[in-house]
């Protein structure tokens, strides 16, 4: 790890407590708690950092989820270290927490090479599979995501979005190889055929020369006027999303989903923003107005207060944790802009208007780079240290897939 590296590692040992990383070190509604997908998050930054007072906190974090697992087989939105007590979600659970929980048990395994965790939850990562089994409503191998249903519960997405879909091959592909579960393999290859078919706007493939049809009839006609050079943030019965979605095609780089050719077309088109807006990239993009039809859906789609105004929030708001997912996975692709976005998230980090400590805010405004939300967020930092990692040459577990 380099220089820069250290307030982000220095945040993470101020959020680890006993039982697992908080997500802010701030003492903000229910940022004290142990998160899900925040902690998984931080624990596979601290696991690639290598220090050992932090590993012992991400096994603190894997324990206290899995220890909190529903017995149908979903994951808790997070819990509460002083009574014990589970949140499932507030009008809605959460779908990527089941994926990022087994992700992160197994990286833990994987990296430190014990085995004691993986064995013991071995049935829960089974009930967690099973349970994304059931979540695909007509077994053709997408999960349905309900809106509010993952890490952008105030955003507009719904139905099949990509970002989910990605981290559930993921956990299948480390556990089928963890556990020796050839059948696990085979499923995550499925969904990864499936996912290639349907999530990439390519004129060349139609119907006629494709040997898959795509997922429901209502593509041919939905697809006609979506993107073509990014992986589409996901579609519903009634419309293919626009928008590009950071953390899913972040996601994609780093998966190896499709061929090359479609990830040189992608990081061309993120070098084409990265030359318009030289910071970090917004989580969705473009931010909706209220000229948008969807603006709607985000106006009373919050639980205290509206965030989501145009370049605020999930509305194009910059995030550090997804744009250092970004920077790690285009270490093997571009690594010149891969080092802009590390430059850029350092910078970013130590905007702080209330200290001289780095913020590590959660979000920057899309426009004008100021801090919103909560500072001091570990997943922040853990954004940072995913770039410092790659640069450096460390890497998380990402299985080959199974060959057709």
């Amino acid at each position: 790890m380099t220089f820069q590296s250290e307030p982000a590692l220095d945040l993470l040992r101020r959020a680890a407590t006993p039982y697992g990383f908080v997500a802010s070190v701030q003492d903000i509604s229910n940022y004290q708690r142990i998160w899900t997908r925040d902690g998984v998050i931080t624990g596979l930054a601290a696991l690639l950092s290598g220090e050992e007072d932090l590993l012992e906190a991400t096994e603190a974090t894997l324990r206290t989820l899995f220890g909190a697992q529903h017995a149908v087989g979903f994951f808790a939105s997070n819990v509460d270290p002083r009574t014990g007590q589970a949140s499932y979600g507030g009008n809605c659970g959460r779908v990527d927490n089941v994926s990022w929980a087994i992700i992160g048990l197994l990286q833990f395994a994987h990296c430190t090479g014990t085995t004691a965790l993986a064995t013991a939850f071995r049935p829960q990562v089974e009930r967690g599979l099973t349970v994304l089994d059931a979540w695909e409503f007509n077994g053709k191998h997408l999960v349905y995501v309900p809106q509010s249903g993952d890490w952008a519960d105030e955003y507009v997405q719904h139905g099949y979005v990509l970002y989910d879909q990605l981290l559930r091959v993921w956990a299948l592909e480390l556990a089928g190889h963890y556990y020796q579960r050839p059948e696990w393999l085979a499923k995550a290859a499925t969904i990864r055929r499936v996912l290639e078919r349907n999530y990439w706007n390519d004129d060349t493939a139609t119907e006629s020369t494709e040997t898959a049809p795509l997922y429901a009839p209502n593509l041919v006609h939905q697809r006609r006027q979506a993107p073509r050079t990014f992986w589409l943030m996901g579609f519903n019965p009634a419309r293919v999303y626009g928008q590009f979605d950071l953390a899913a095609n972040a996601l994609a780089l780093l998966l190896n989903l499709g061929p090359a050719t479609r990830q040189t077309t992608l990081v061309t088109y993120l070098q084409t923003q990265w030359q318009q807006r030289p910071f970090l990239f917004p989580a969705f993009a473009p931010a909706l107005t209220p000229a948008d039809g969807l603006m709607a859906e985000l106006t009373d789609n919050y639980a205290y207060e509206f965030r989501n105004h145009p370049h605020e929030f999930h509305n194009g708001g910059l995030w550090p944790v997804w744009n250092g997912w970004l920077a790690a996975a285009l270490h093997q692709l571009q690594p010149e802009l891969a080092a802009h976005l590390r430059t850029s998230l350092h910078a970013a980090n130590q905007l702080n208007p209330q200290s001289n400590d780095w913020g590590f805010y959660e979000n920057f405004h899309g426009l004008t780079h100021a801090p919103i939300g909560v500072p001091y967020c570990t997943w922040s930092a853990a954004g940072q240290l995913f770039a410092e990692a790659y640069a450096a040459g460390q890497r998380l577990w990402v299985p080959s897939p199974l060959a057709d």
